[in-house]
């Protein structure tokens, strides 16, 4: 019973054309109900004006009023009617144009209406005979922006002369000798094109991100010259008030006995002045008494010092100034230097990478630790046919390796009497001896004799101390090789020029332990950044 009385509501309460319940509903001439919105958007879009049930004519547009009783009576039994439950629109659905509050999933699009459609909304399309000639199709959003602004078809094919989409129509007459094509056959070419440049973005991302990198890295070595300069004028101003102050007593006495050695200076200059005038009138008289007896008193001189055994200890002369100068000058350069290497060593140090070593590479004598960042001499062991590692060398690569760009590591080397390290190309070969840039390797070596880059002829380097940490850098694209002692910020040895045309790895060689003097192993360590 109460299906039924439901049943009743929904006939007499419901729109024709919503199928909800009536919505300020108005009575056309024919004394057919509507909800006011439904009737004027569906005359809005028609050029005659009909009754959508029984299909009267009217000649002009009637004049729609509000049914009072029919508005009471929805008001009072309306919440009784209840329109059948159909899903809720999801993001990226058509929703219904129709729907008043909540928003149902559309089921299909008016082409004619230019209204998407829920089930229930849709209903009057397939009885209404006037709403039956409308085209359906599939729900589509923005529906004006798929229609023909000229000929108000949908836009379903494509020009390719003018890259625009058309109608049927605009075939027959604007783009009549253009090539046109279905939106989906374009769709599938554009697609295809969208895929390359996908496939170009991230190099083109890349690109620029090195370009960030490079003008960073720009900026941030006009500011290590800047700290550079600082340091070195706070170098210099510290230079000069330690040489003032420590000559400052000094330069007191100094004084003292400068004083009193010009005051016999001069008297001495006063005497022999004397001495000159009187021995030039002597020269001149003729009186032979006079001039004998004032030779007796020319004849021997006043008692003068002999200056020729004095020392003037003046700090401020140009002997000792330049000898202080030159001093400066040195320790400026070492200072400089230094400076410089800790601004290289810290920029580089930027650019650290994690590395782990490949067991399959490495020489069968040699043992890695179970991390992949320690290796060191383990005795004989028997050759595999199968082995595709080092044969001769003691060595063994990283499982990374880089074809580009820049990358830095550190190895540990503390305590050991022999090792060697760098990175060799891809196809260097397992059974080389010795590497050098002619075979494949860039490498630095260390023995008894001292340190060396291996090449031909090999590159003798001083060692000042005793090296605990090596630092690797290498910049693909310039072709560079970079060597750094790490704990004392110094730079060992540059490769320039280097020509990589293939992947290089990472490569360390600990060498036989020889008798256990060189037990201790070469160990990857983490970059402890300088601040």
């Amino acid at each position: 019973m109460a299906s039924a009385n439901t049943s009743c509501l929904e006939e007499n309460f419901s729109c024709s054309i919503c199928l909800d319940v009536f919505n300020s509903p108005v009575t056309t001439a024919c004394g057919h109900n509507f909800c006011r919105t439904c009737i004027t958007k569906l005359w809005d879009e028609q050029v005659k004006y009909k009754c959508p049930l029984c299909n009267k004519l009217f000649d002009t547009r009637p004049d729609l009023q509000i049914n009072t009783l029919l508005s009471e009576m929805v008001d009072r039994f309306g919440t009784s009617v209840r329109v059948k439950e159909q899903p809720c629109v999801e993001p990226g659905e058509v929703p219904c144009d129709f729907c008043a509050g909540t928003q149902l999933k559309a089921v299909k699009s008016c082409l004619m209406c230019l209204i998407s459609y829920c089930q229930t909304h849709l209903e009057p399309h397939h009885r209404v005979a006037g709403l039956k000639k409308h085209r359906l199709v599939e729900p589509m959003d923005r529906l004006e922006d798929r229609m023909c602004k000229k000929h108000n078809q949908l836009l379903e094919l494509f020009c390719r002369t003018e890259q625009v989409s058309v109608c049927q129509f605009c075939t027959e007459t604007d783009h009549k000798s253009h090539p046109i094509v279905p939106l989906k056959e374009e769709y599938e070419v554009k697609t295809a094109q969208l895929g390359k440049i996908e496939s170009e973005v991230p190099q083109m991302i890349q690109e620029r991100k090195l370009k960030i990198q490079g003008i960073i890295e720009a900026d941030r070595q006009i500011a290590d010259v800047g700290h550079l300069l600082t340091a070195l004028i706070s170098y210099v101003e510290k230079w000069r008030d330690d040489f003032n102050q420590m000559n400052k007593e000094k330069r007191k006495s100094c004084e003292i006995q400068t004083e009193d050695l010009v005051k016999e200076l001069e008297q001495e200059i006063e005497d022999l002045t004397n001495r000159s005038s009187e021995v030039k009138r002597l020269s001149h008289t003729k009186d032979h008494l006079h001039f004998l007896q004032a030779f007796r008193s020319l004849k021997d001189p006043p008692p003068t010092r002999d200056w020729t055994t004095v020392e003037v200890h003046s700090l401020s002369s140009v002997g000792t100034l330049r000898i202080s100068l030159n001093q400066l000058v040195e320790t400026m350069d070492m200072e400089m230097k230094k400076l410089r290497d800790d601004a290289e060593l810290k920029r580089v140090q930027q650019y650290a990478v994690d590395l782990t070593l490949d067991p399959d590479t490495a020489h069968p004598n040699l043992i890695l630790s179970r991390d992949g960042k320690q290796v060191h001499d383990g005795g004989a062991k028997k050759l595999r046919n199968s082995f595709k590692g080092f044969k001769h060398s003691f060595c063994v690569v990283t499982r990374q390796s880089f074809s580009s760009g820049r990358f830095y590591f550190e190895v540990q080397v503390k305590d050991k009497t022999a090792w060697c390290l760098g990175v060799a190309r891809a196809s260097i070969s397992r059974t080389c001896i010795i590497l050098t840039p002619e075979t494949g390797g860039w490498t630095l070596y260390h023995d008894k004799d001292g340190l060396l880059f291996r090449d031909d002829p090999n590159v003798r380097l001083p060692l000042r101390a005793e090296l605990q940490k090596v630092g690797v850098f290498v910049d693909y694209d310039e072709g560079l090789v970079s060597f750094y002692d790490v704990e004392a910020r110094v730079h060992l040895y540059s490769a320039t020029g280097c020509t990589f045309s293939e992947p290089l790895y990472p490569l360390l060689c600990p060498y036989s332990h020889n008798g256990r003097t060189n037990s201790t192993p070469l160990i990857i360590s983490p970059v402890n950044k300088i601040v």
